[in-house]
C-alpha cells in the first residue's frame, strides 16, 4: 500500500495542512531515526531467530526483484525498525452518504488520493470525526503494515511485516518494490493492481514449484473469488442510489446502507465463504462496513483483470511489460485527450480485442 510523505509541501499547503504535513513528517523522521542497520539487528543475541529468519529472507527478495528488472539496488530495506504498534499507518477513507464514492485529498504539486495517511491512529480518529462533522461524510479508517515512499526516502523493513508468512512477505516485498520503479501520478487505482499483478507473477518466479507456492495460489484464487464477489454486491448498492438520483436523502442512505449489510451483504458474504471452504480470517466479513469502506475496497479491488488481460493479449513476458508500460506512459503524458493512464490503458485493450476479432 501506498502513502507518500512529503515534507517539502509544507510550504505551499494551508494552515491544515501544514499541521499534518509536520506531524506525519515527524513521525516518518522517527521511522528513519529508529532504523537499526540489518547487520547489527541479525548480530543482536536477544533478537528471536524467527524474526532474523523473516530479515534474511526479505534480503533474498530484494536481491532477486533487483536482478530480475536488471536495476541497481538501492538502499531499501537495509534498515529495520521495531513499531510500537502492530500498523504502521492509519489510512482514513471518506465517501458522500448517498454515494459509494472514495472523497479526494488533494496534496499541492503531487496530486489527489482517495485516502490520507496518519502514523497516530488518535490522529486519524480525530481527523475522521472532523469529516463527519464538518464535510458530513461517512469515513472508515484502515489499518496499514507496509507502505512506500517511492524513493523519498530509505524505507525500512518494518515489525510489522513480520506477520505474514514467507510467501505473503515476499508478495508484500514484491508488490513495494514496483513502486519504487513505476508510479502514475493520481491514479492509486492502477498503481495498486499494476504491482498486485507484478507482485504475484514474481511470486511464480521466485518459489517455482515448491509446495508452499501451490498452496497459496490455491488460496488467493479462493480470495480473489471471495473479492469478486464483494465487488458485486457493492455493485448492487451502487446502483440503488444512482436510481434514486438527488431524491435521497443522507439519512435514507445510511439506513439503506445497514439494511445492505444486514440483509445481504453479510449473509451473502458468509454463505460464500463457506462455499469457497475459506479460513475464517480470510473473509471479510467482519470488517466495518459503510460507504466509504465500500469505496475503500472498490479502490484496490476493481478492474485488476484488464492489465492481466492487456499483458496477454501483447504476449509479453513480465520484463517486456514493464518495458511497454513505462513507454505508453511516455506517450500518455505526451497527449491530452484521454485523461486517466487507466483509460488509456483501457482503449488499448479494445483496440487489442478488435483487431483479434478482425483476424
Amino acid at each position: 500500500m501506498i502513502f507518500r510523505i512529503f515534507l517539502p509541501l509544507i510550504l505551499f499547503s494551508s494552515c491544515t495542512m501544514v499541521s499534518y504535513l509536520t506531524e506525519q513528517g515527524l513521525e516518518q523522521v522517527k521511522l528513519q531515526l529508529n532504523g537499526r542497520h540489518n547487520d547489527e539487528f541479525l548480530n543482536d543475541p536477544g533478537v528471536s531467530e524467527e524474526m532474523k529468519r523473516k530479515v534474511l529472507l526479505i534480503g533474498e527478495y530484494k536481491k532477486f526483484f533487483y536482478h530480475y528488472f536488471g536495476r541497481k539496488p538501492t538502499n531499501i530495506y537495509d534498515k529495520i525498525t521495531i513499531l510500537p504498534n502492530k500498523a504502521v499507518t492509519y489510512l482514513v477513507i471518506a465517501s458522500p452518504h448517498t454515494k459509494i464514492s472514495a472523497h479526494e485529498f488533494n496534496f499541492p504539486l503531487m496530486g489527489s488520493f482517495p485516502y490520507i495517511g496518519f502514523f497516530n491512529k488518535s490522529s486519524a480518529q480525530s481527523f475522521a470525526q472532523s469529516l463527519s462533522e464538518d464535510q458530513n461524510l461517512v469515513t472508515y479508517i484502515r489499518p496499514v503494515y507496509a507502505y512506500s515512499t517511492l524513493g523519498y526516502f530509505e524505507d525500512r523493513i518494518l515489525s510489522s511485516f513480520f506477520h505474514y508468512d514467507d510467501v505473503e512477505l515476499a508478495e508484500l516485498i514484491f508488490h513495494e518494490l514496483f513502486h519504487t520503479i513505476f508510479f502514475i501520478k493520481d491514479e492509486v487505482d492502477v498503481n495498486e493492481n499494476l504491482a498486485n499483478l507484478f507482485g504475484k507473477a514474481l511470486l511464480r518466479e521466485f518459489f517455482k514449484e515448491r509446495n508452499e507456492l501451490k498452496l497459496f495460489l490455491e488460496n488467493e484464487a479462493k480470495k480473489e473469488k471471495l473479492s469478486s464477489r464483494v465487488v458485486e454486491l457493492i455493485g448492487i448498492l451502487k446502483d440503488e442510489f444512482s436510481k434514486l438520483g438527488g431524491f435521497i436523502t443522507d439519512k435514507k442512505a445510511d439506513i439503506m446502507t445497514k439494511r445492505f449489510v444486514t440483509e445481504v451483504f453479510i449473509p451473502d458474504l458468509t454463505s460464500f465463504c463457506h462455499s469457497l471452504m475459506l479460513p475464517e480470517e480470510d473473509c471479510d466479513i467482519k470488517e466495518e462496513w459503510n460507504q466509504a469502506s465500500f469505496a475503500a475496497f472498490l479502490t484496490y479491488e476493481e478492474d485488476q483483470d484488464f492489465l492481466k488481460n492487456l499483458q496477454e493479449g501483447l504476449k509479453l513476458n513480465l520484463k517486456d511489460y514493464l518495458v511497454w508500460l513505462q513507454k505508453e506512459y511516455d506517450s500518455f503524458k505526451e497527449q491530452s485527450k484521454v485523461k486517466t493512464f487507466s483509460d488509456y490503458l483501457k482503449n488499448k485493450l479494445r483496440l487489442q480485442n478488435a483487431t483479434h476479432l478482425t483476424d
